[in-house]
């Protein structure tokens, strides 16, 4: 494909702009930034419908799923469908989620995909699968991580995954709710239940190992894979190198969408409380906020509809580095939030418009590539 480019001032309201309309709870943004980055927008890849995850190989080939139950492989022009994938959910919001390439790919030649599968006597099942790629065809497969229950409602699967400086994988997957309600008497309870693999951040090793720092959760006597608990849809996971800690985006009810970042042990409350409200208008809890419940650094009212989350770390971005990206599939744009001593100071506008925005990733090179749909595509950021 030949990649069709187009050079962009920073200043182009309709594709760069700053935040106008103040949420709820969030900075509002009223000026310009200094040492603006100019940018280039490439179109990358076109023809597909929803890609869900991507990530890089070491020889600069990009591996991508689509939630539709594909994986490909993009070598210069040419891109090859990956053979060998398990059996994928494709209902509701199953399907190949996310993709990760191991740290260590060049020792070990590990890739990671989460995905929804069957859960043994019906509805879906969530599972993170570890293979090496021969020949574009997966080999040596292994299940690391699986639900232990079924998710009947065909929704929030999440997910992510990221890697710490250790190597060790953060996975974030949704409570596999759906339309369910939040509140005290919410039929879907998977995120508080500590023992239920629904709704957490979990921590692992490469091997599907307990890494050692894993928390000991409430009631019980030793750690397991949860790390954080609380968790309603998260979309978005990823580790932040200026500070060493893990960020985390998942979306609210109607309103809500939270931006946490994850400790060891923490709650984050739902299906307790939410800065939302129900479906039906009503509130989630008296007070969006809860003793022993840790609140988001971040939120959004009414809901972006989060999804993908890339720090930037390539110094000729000049100003935007160190900012934390996050996409916006409700309100089709990309969040570029400032950040500061671990708090958001301003939020601005990118690709405003463009399509719902599903995930974002900084290559090794510096540049962002960030997954639009309708029509489903990716597009590349180089700054110059």
């Amino acid at each position: 494909m030949t990649i069709r480019t187009l050079i962009l001032s920073i200043a182009f309201a309709g594709i760069f702009s700053c935040s106008s309309n103040k949420k709820e709870g969030s900075v509002e943004d009223t000026s310009q930034m200094s040492a603006e980055p100019s940018v280039k927008i490439e179109q990358f890849i076109t023809g597909y419908e929803v890609i869900w995850g991507m990530d890089f190989l070491p020889n600069g080939d990009l591996l991508f799923t689509e939630k539709k139950g594909k994986l490909h492989r993009k070598s210069g022009d040419k891109i090859t469908e990956i053979t060998g994938l398990p059996t994928i959910n494709t209902s509701g919001q199953g399907g190949l989620l996310d993709v990760r390439v191991s740290p260590q790919f060049n020792s070990n030649g590990w890739v990671f995909i989460s995905y929804a599968g069957n859960y043994p006597g019906g509805g879906g099942s969530f599972n993170l699968m570890r293979f090496k790629l021969v020949n574009d065809q997966i080999t040596e497969p292994k299940i690391l991580l699986t639900s232990n229950s079924a998710n009947t409602m065909t929704g929030h699967y999440g997910s992510r995954i990221d890697f710490d400086e250790a190597g060790n994988l953060f996975v974030s997957i949704g409570e596999g709710g759906a339309t369910s309600y939040g509140g005290a008497n919410s039929p879907n309870k998977n995120a508080q239940d500590v023992n239920s693999t629904w709704g957490k951040v979990h921590r692992i090793t490469q091997d599907g190992g307990i890494p050692a720092g894993n928390p000991i959760l409430p009631g019980n006597t030793a750690p397991t894979t949860v790390y954080s608990y609380g968790h309603r849809n998260p979309q978005g996971l990823v580790y932040n190198p200026f500070t060493k800690d893990f960020w985390e985006a998942e979306h609210g009810p109607k309103g809500g969408d939270e931006v946490n970042i994850i400790k060891a042990g923490n709650n984050y409350g739902w299906p307790l409380v939410s800065y939302g409200v129900n479906y039906d208008d009503k509130p989630v809890s008296a007070s969006p906020t809860m003793a022993g419940v840790t609140d988001p650094v971040y939120k959004w009212v009414p809901s972006i509809g989060a999804c993908g989350m890339a720090f930037i770390t390539d110094k000729k971005f000049k100003s935007w580095t160190g900012n934390l990206l996050v996409g916006g599939l409700a309100f089709q744009y990309l969040a570029r939030l400032e950040i500061k001593d671990n708090k958001v100071v301003k939020e601005h506008k990118l690709l405003d418009k463009v399509g719902r925005i599903r995930h974002v990733r900084q290559a090794p090179d510096g540049s962002i590539y960030v997954s639009i749909e309708g029509p489903g595509r990716i597009v590349r950021l180089v700054a110059q």
